[in-house]
This record gives structure tokens, sequence and C-alpha cells, in this order.
């Protein structure tokens, strides 16, 4: 979309869906008339904005309408998650017009897993009839820490091969348009944030599956931090606890509270959990020691993130991950340790609830992602 230039701006006055007048237009951008009628032809041009009818005439000739055309160009988001590939098509307004998900080890390496995702994609262009050379771009999460500005990942934990692997000119070889790689928890915050809490200025999203994360919306845009560390809280050091996390540390709260340390713990007492579907189905079905297990990881979780909230004071705090499909049990021991140990002034009107979004948040703020840096958002 970099083809339309100063163009952006009319177009942006369009992304609501509601058709306007050229005079609309004009009134709200400031331009002038001959500038607004310009660029208004290029996006006409271009398919991005189509003709909407007729509004009501007040005299004379009745002035037309326009509106944006979301599907004048398509973007490739893409979750890329320890064992799994998602990859979704979808239009311009962010609205998945078919997706798909398979089984992928990460740890088979970036050429393997990239080189699948690439595939994927041809796929869904192809089963969509359109083509490579209708993408806006793509964006792609990645479960480890990403240098945002190069879409490199730097020093990611369970990705070996990866570090500072050139993704973004990987995928160039055979996807047009911008490529843009982040974080997985930073583009589920962005997915939720953008699908579901759109008028939340500060916004916690906290991930809690294999590992433990949280994305940062402050001010209404996404924070990232100087080097792309922000909301690593899988680290934070837990009270009282000396366990061995794969970081290397003692006692970070990913190693007595995620879902992969929920299970290990599960299967010192006999019980089948080696994975986070396993600890799930075991509270669903009403397993006392899983319930009781996986509510102290909540009271653990909601420990740290009583910190975050005075630090950050969000009005919504959004647990996702597969583990928060435990329910209840999760949520209930976070929102103890939260509303305990956070000044009632952060808390008053704050908000803990699970994703709204659901396992689409991810794929979701990757199209948000290319969405925003195509319109400069």
């Amino acid at each position: 979309m970099s083809e339309l230039g100063p163009a952006h701006g009319v177009l942006r006055l369009l992304l609501d869906g509601r058709p306007r007048t050229r005079a609309e237009l004009i009134d709200l951008s400031g331009l002038a008339r001959s500038t607004v009628t310009g660029r208004l032809e290029e996006l006409l041009t271009a398919g991005f904005v189509v003709p909407s009818g007729e509004a009501a005439s007040s005299g004379g000739r009745p002035p037309a309408r326009f509106r944006f055309n979301p599907s004048a160009r398509l973007i490739l988001a893409a979750d890329v998650g320890a064992t799994h590939l998602s990859v979704a098509l979808t239009d311009l307004s962010g609205t998945i017009l078919d997706s798909t998900t398979s089984a992928l080890n990460i740890a088979e390496g970036p050429e393997t897993v990239l080189a699948a995702l690439a595939s994927a994609g041809r796929d869904l262009l192809a089963a969509a009839d359109r083509s490579v050379d209708d993408l806006a771009g793509t964006g792609v999460g990645l479960p480890g820490p990403v240098e945002h500005s190069t879409g490199r990942p730097n020093h990611p934990p369970i990705m070996p091969g990866w570090d500072s692997y050139d993704v973004v000119a990987r995928l160039s070889r055979e996807l047009p348009g911008p490529v843009l790689v982040d974080n997985d928890v930073n583009i589920m915050a962005l997915g939720e944030h953008t699908t579901q809490y759109a008028d939340v200025e500060h916004l916690l999203y906290v991930k809690i599956a294999t590992g433990i994360g949280a994305g940062v919306i402050s001010g209404g845009r996404l924070h990232r931090g100087a080097q792309g560390a922000a909301g690593d809280i899988g680290h934070i050091r837990a009270e009282g606890h000396t366990e061995l996390c794969r970081c290397g540390n003692t006692g970070c709260l990913e190693a007595i509270a995620s879902a992969a340390a929920i299970a290990a713990h599960l299967r010192t007492t006999g019980l089948h959990a080696e994975t986070s579907r396993h600890v799930v189905d075991l509270v669903r079905c009403g397993n006392p020691v899983a319930t009781q297990a996986v509510r102290q990881a909540g009271r653990e979780i909601g420990t740290v993130l009583a910190a975050c909230v005075s630090l950050l004071n969000p009005s919504v705090v959004v647990i996702g991950g597969s583990l928060s499909q435990a329910g209840d049990s999760l949520l209930a021991g976070i929102r103890e340790a939260i509303y305990a140990r956070s000044l009632p002034l952060a808390t008053t009107e704050l908000q803990v609830v699970t994703s709204r979004a659901g396992h689409q948040a991810a794929v979701q703020g990757a199209a948000a992602l290319v969405l925003q840096h195509a319109l400069g958002l």
C-alpha cells in the first residue's frame, strides 16, 4: 500500500466503514477541494475506495458517497508457536477470510518453518483466487524475543538455530510487500486490543501457556521497550521459590506457574499431565489436585501482576494462552492476589478477564501489525 503516498490521509477517514461525500472528506481533512478530489481519484484507481451510492440532496444533483474497500488488498498473518503454525488470510479490515493450522515444531529451524509458512500462505491465496501481488504485507508472531526493527529473533530460549536469523529477508523472497515480525505475546495484545478493546487506552495482555509473558498497550499503542523486551514477566522472581528456570535463573514465575510447571507438578502426584491441554482437561473434569494447583499458580501470577498493575495502572488485564481455558480456578487465583496486593486507586475500576479474541488473537494482531504499518498508524 506504499503506492498511495499522501492519499493515506484521506483513506484513514474512511476506515471506519462509513460512506462519506467529497464535501465531508474536505471538512474532516481540512484539505483543499482539488487536493481531496485528486487523492480520491488515486484511491478509486487503486481500488481502495469504491462508490457507495448517493447522499440525500439539499437541492440539485445528489452528491456521490465513497467507502473503504477492505478487499482491495489482502494480508497474510502467521502465528508461529512452539509446536504449531497458524496462517490466516485477512482483508484490510482484519476480517479473517480463511486460515489453516498445522503441527510444526519450532526447533526444526527457520528454513523449514518459514518455508511451510510461505507455502501455507500461497495455498490460502490460491484458494481465494488471488495472487501474491494482492498482498499488502505479511505479519508474523514468533515465540521468543524479537528485535522488532529488524524482525530478527534475539537469543530465543526455545528456538534453536533462530538467533539473529533474517526472517524478513527469507519471507520477502516469496511474499511481496512488507514483512513485520514481533514477539507472539505482543501481537496477541495487539489483536485483543484492536478487535475487542479499541476504546481502552491502557491494557495488559498476559499469555499463560508453556511459558508466561505479557504484552503492554499504553496510551492506545503497543509498548515494546528499548530492546523489545517489555512485558517479560515470566522471568520475574517469585517470592519464596528457588526452582530452576530454563533461562538459567532460579525462582522465575515461569518455572513455578506456567502450564509446563503445573504439568510437571501434577505428574509427581501420579496424574497424567504432559501438556497444558491435559492440565485444562483435569480441571474441567473437576480433579481437585489439578484445580488447586491451577488456582495456586493463579495466585503466584497475580502477585507479580499486582506489581504490574501498580506500575502501569491498566484499565483491563486480559488473561490468554492455553491455560486460560482452565477458567475460573486460574482467574480466581489471579484476582485474589491482584486485589489483595494493589492499591484501591489502581483496582477500583480494573477488569481482570479472560481473552475474548481467544486463539485468534495472534493472527488478528499480526494482521493489525501490517495494517498499522501500511497506513502509518
